[in-house]
């Protein structure tokens, strides 16, 4: 490919609205163009980058027995209500009514077209196992698209699903492709990607993972435990708190007026957060019922367990109704009697005095004592883990919070879908059963810009061999000295001949214009030809890592690049 006929800008400054690198490399180098919030126009190199992923992916999900397929994108509402998630999503799918007055979805994923094609297909169970996938643009209504392709509304993605006939199997093919994820990772050239524990939301399922690219502008947060192989989401990570010490006193109650913070009460009556009982009020969606969770006051509500615990969607409260019982900023569990469901969170377990609101305006409790003062009372664990708080599994206080970037996910749904759309089979037994599935998603395009965020320098990407846009840029210096200009011909022309995917560039530019855009192109191996190098019989050569620099001769040039080439790719595995 020549520079020149290249399709696409690349600017020095570096365009307004790009918060983190990857956007602005991207945009900067002319990868992508913006069309609207969170949808983007996709430029050659960006296109050859995710041609590549996508090779990658189907080859390891061919390794372990998939089947690839092509569900629609548009698809009719009714096999969404026969599975629930019609009316249980929100705006973010959208939905629509067509020239018959049907309704419609776009595709934000497939479980339900994934079913429909199987059932009545996969009729016995020797039909079983089998896994489908594909490789599809999907649509969902992002309320917060940022970072270029990190989050976006449009996007393409790797969706596939097994079904089999029983737990075991899946939870064998469940760990097959765990380790096909790790592959794929590694190919693509992603360095730090962590496995973490993880909430299934909307997919459904008890069991499943998210594949994390640790990074500073992730949105997620993860707890890691730095001496064993503990990983979960924050959503998920248990929070295991260290015992505090404290010893039966009286309850007294103490003015505390305008008093209603925590690091207010702290001032005021000298004690730490640790031997505080907070309260967080929430409401459920459905019925804006009032929630009062009491927490350790040092610890945050983790409202992805409280909505699981409740099996129901809740938000915080904005207030409090006057009718409600509830005095907002003095709420404590002596002697409650808000209209509200009360929970109390595990963190307060075995403490014996606690400061915590009495109920009132303006005046607080010391020495509480739950046991004594409250009764027995059911305890729940919905408290976030915390940076120091004590591992589950090796049970060291060394939990770690990292940020990171989704970038694939696995889920063990089991008869969720099957169930509810009415998929069966006849069984060994001659019973008619519903399949178990599972379900394994990758984001191509949010791959990709993970990849570039976690590698460049200030220039641009410095793109992985096994899926740069090209392998080798040929920079010709001096295009209009006959002699240069033969030299790089010739050795675009051995190059490719060779198969090696060349980027050649003959434009008659300053020799820096040509290096900066090198540089946001991010091609691994870059060859230089100038007159200098003519005279001297050799081609500068070196790797846009920078961890290489060096000369060939140019009657050798060809094979030495291509024998460098496949060093670079023998470590990807291409």
């Amino acid at each position: 490919m020549l520079v020149r006929n290249l399709l696409g800008s690349r600017y020095k400054e570096t365009p307004k609205d790009c918060v983190i690198a990857s956007h602005a490399l991207m945009m900067k180098g002319g990868y992508i163009k913006y069309m609207s919030a969170g949808s983007y126009s996709l430029f050659a190199p960006t296109k050859r980058i995710t041609n590549k992923v996508e090779k990658i992916i189907r080859e390891e999900m061919d390794r372990v027995g998939g089947q690839e397929v092509m569900f629609p994108v548009v698809m009719p509402a009714t096999i969404w209500e026969e599975s629930g998630r019609y009316s249980s999503i929100g705006s973010e799918m959208a939905r629509f009514t067509d020239r018959n007055n049907a309704k419609m979805v776009l595709g934000m994923t497939h479980e339900e077209a994934a079913v429909h094609l199987a059932r009545d297909i996969a009729a016995s169970y020797t039909d079983f196992p089998f896994m489908i996938y594909q490789i599809q643009t999907k649509f969902r209504d992002e309320p917060r698209a940022r970072g270029g392709l990190i989050r976006v509304r449009e996007f393409t993605m790797k969706d596939a699903y097994s079904f089999h006939t029983t737990q075991e199997d899946l939870e064998s093919y469940y760990d097959k492709c765990f380790t096909a994820y790790e592959r794929i990772f590694k190919r693509a050239g992603a360095k730090n990607v962590v496995a973490v524990k993880s909430d299934s939301g909307m997919m459904g399922g008890k069991i499943s993972h998210e594949f994390m690219l640790l990074t500073e502008i992730g949105e997620d947060t993860l707890a890691i435990c730095s001496e064993c192989d503990y990983k979960a989401n924050l959503e998920v990570a248990d929070c295991i708190t260290h015992e505090i010490e404290s010893q039966v006193e009286e309850l007294v109650e103490v003015a505390t007026p305008n008093v209603k913070t925590i690091e207010g009460l702290k001032r005021v009556l000298h004690v730490d957060p640790t031997r505080m009982c907070k309260a967080v009020v929430y409401q459920e969606n459905a019925t804006d019922d009032y929630i009062v969770v009491f927490i350790r006051g040092d610890l945050e509500v983790n409202e992805t367990k409280l909505r699981n615990y409740l099996k129901t969607e809740v938000h915080p409260a904005s207030g409090v109704s006057e009718d409600s019982g509830i005095v907002a900023g003095f709420i404590g569990p002596v002697g409650f009697n808000g209209k509200a469901k009360v929970v109390f969170d595990k963190s307060l377990m075995g403490i014996e005095s606690f400061v915590c609101g009495a109920n009132k305006a303006d005046a607080h409790f010391k020495g509480m004592n739950i046991s004594r003062d409250v009764g027995n009372v059911e305890y729940v664990e919905v408290a976030k883990a915390y940076n120091g708080g004590i591992c589950p599994v090796c049970g060291k206080p060394t939990i770690t919070l990292k940020r990171g970037v989704e970038i694939g996910n696995i889920f063990q749904l089991g008869k969720k879908y099957t169930e509810s759309m009415n998929m069966t089979y006849v069984d060994s037994d001659g019973e008619r059963k519903h399949p178990i599935m599972g379900c394994y998603g990758i984001g191509v395009g949010r791959l990709v810009a993970t990849i570039c965020e976690e590698q460049h320098d200030d220039y641009g990407p410095i793109w992985p061999i096994s899926i740069a846009p090209w392998e080798v840029e040929i920079c010709c210096l001096q295009s209009g000295d006959e002699g240069v200009k033969a030299v790089s011909d010739g050795l675009y022309k051995e190059l490719t001949d060779l198969g090696v995917e060349v980027l050649y560039d003959d434009r008659d530019v300053r020799a820096g214009s040509m290096f900066a855009d090198a540089d946001l192109f991010g091609v691994p191996v870059r060859a230089v030809v100038s007159r200098k190098t003519c005279d001297r019989g050799i081609v500068e050569v070196s790797l846009r890592n920078k961890t290489f620099k060096g000369e060939v001769s140019m009657q050798t040039a060809g094979q030495d690049i291509l024998k460098i080439v496949n060093d670079l790719k023998a470590e990807y595995n291409v």
